[in-house]
């Protein structure tokens, strides 16, 4: 019944035309915290330049976070990136069969393991995300929080059972389309529902139940505007994040002057952050990292959306300011 709905129903999505761990491997990772719609076009660029896992293997770190860039999490594409290492290097090209063995390449947890052993291997594995922790949580009436250590549990053993089935790649297919396209978090469409008569959900909007959220909180992080004869200073960041990535000098300790040239919030975990960014005085020497790059190079290096948008905007402000005879230089 399920999977009769999805064949007739489903969305024809790239990742679900291909049984290639590789292939798999790269949608999973990309579609963890970003929107399917978003994916589709990296997802199809991302095989284009790296169609294989050998291809990714041999890349660059570099070429990698460029193709990564908008996506954000860059995590991710790390972990991608030294799988397919892993994958060429230690086991000749082949991804692991069993969930265990897929659990112990980098990035590869329960779910993502469980994700390519089913949809790659058709295996009966059970997989559980957002949509179908969702899902299973109205089928069963949960009353524990879906994201509790107990209520886990009861999902992952609800995913584990049903999916002891002739056809478990377009059973757990059918599940997260069901989730995404039927049992959607507000407004869930029960009357299309194929599988409603099994549900035991009295009040389905009031659930999954989840553990209350820390608050958001605000930070705020100022960066320097250097620039001098078209090239622009850049720094290549060191640390865990955006470790690889070019952005704007950070002004840390050092104090700012006048009003922000561009200002760009973005989040970050539980984080909102505003970046600012500053007219900074040209250095007497390079720190570490430190380049400096022409405006007309700057699509070619690896950059976070939220630095790439701010040195967008304060360029149009300069070129505005130009044009109008009043602008800096």
């Amino acid at each position: 019944m399920l999977i009769a709905w999805f064949l007739g129903q489903g969305r024809e999505l790239p990742w679900r035309q291909t049984t290639n761990p590789y292939c798999i491997l790269v949608s999973e990772l990309m579609l963890q915290q970003t929107q399917v719609s978003t994916v589709v076009g990296y997802y199809r660029r991302w095989i284009e330049r790296f169609p294989t896992v050998e291809a990714l293997a041999s890349a660059s770190e570099p070429e990698v976070l460029r193709a990564w860039q908008g996506l954000g999490y860059y995590a991710r594409a790390r972990n991608l990136h030294r799988c397919a290492k892993v994958v060429v290097q230690n086991c000749g090209g082949e991804f692991p069969i069993s969930v265990d063995q897929l659990m112990q390449l980098p990035g590869v947890g329960r779910y993502t393991a469980g994700a390519i052993a089913s949809f790659a291997f058709d295996q009966c594995v059970g997989i559980v995300d957002a949509n179908v922790a969702r899902v299973l949580s109205r089928l069963i009436d949960l009353r524990q929080a879906v994201d509790s250590s107990a209520g886990e549990r009861t999902v992952w053993k609800w995913a584990e059972k049903l999916v002891q089935c002739d056809q478990p790649r377009l059973f757990n297919s059918a599940l997260m389309e069901l989730g995404a396209m039927v049992c959607r978090p507000r407004k869930p469409r029960c009357t299309l529902c194929p599988v409603r008569r099994y549900c035991r959900a009295t009040d389905p909007g009031s659930l999954p139940r989840k553990k209350p959220r820390p608050k958001i909180e605000e930070r705020q992080e100022d960066y320097f505007w250097i620039f001098q004869q078209d090239r622009i200073l850049l720094q290549q960041r060191s640390g865990q994040r955006w470790r690889g990535l070019w952005t704007l000098p950070p002004a840390e300790s050092r104090p700012v002057a006048g009003p922000p040239l561009a200002a760009v919030d973005h989040p970050v975990t539980r984080f909102l952050i505003k970046l600012r960014v500053f007219r900074g005085e040209l250095p007497v020497s390079l720190g570490e990292g430190m380049r400096w790059h022409p405006i007309a190079h700057l699509d070619e290096l690896p950059m976070p959306s939220p630095h790439r948008r701010a040195v967008q905007r304060v360029l149009e402000s300069e070129s505005c300011c130009r044009a109008s005879g009043s602008g800096a230089a």
